[in-house]
């Protein structure tokens, strides 16, 4: 159920793309290391991104619709499997 999001999350990984595209070339042309920490900082950022805006949507829908419909145990393991997930 991504509909409203899909557009979004199409456009902010093939940022993410091309972050690591650069990062290859960066690392191809053996760039200053500070510079490609630097990079790979942003690129986790742009995936952070990503995973929130999944995560909000799978809340409001996926998640509500579980609750919705009794099935609450399922909607929890889930919730906690994200989580957990995201702490690592």
């Amino acid at each position: 159920m991504l509909t409203g999001n899909k557009k979004k999350l199409v456009r902010r990984l093939k940022i993410a793309e091309g972050q690591i595209r650069g990062l290859q070339k960066m690392v191809a042309e053996e760039k200053y290391c500070i510079d490609i920490i630097a990079q790979t900082s942003a690129v986790k950022q742009a995936l952070s991104n990503v995973e929130d805006i999944l995560l909000e949507n799978h809340l409001s829908t996926c998640a509500l619709n579980q609750i919705r419909s009794g099935r609450v145990e399922t909607a929890k393991k889930e919730i906690l499997r994200v989580y957990r997930l995201k702490r690592k």
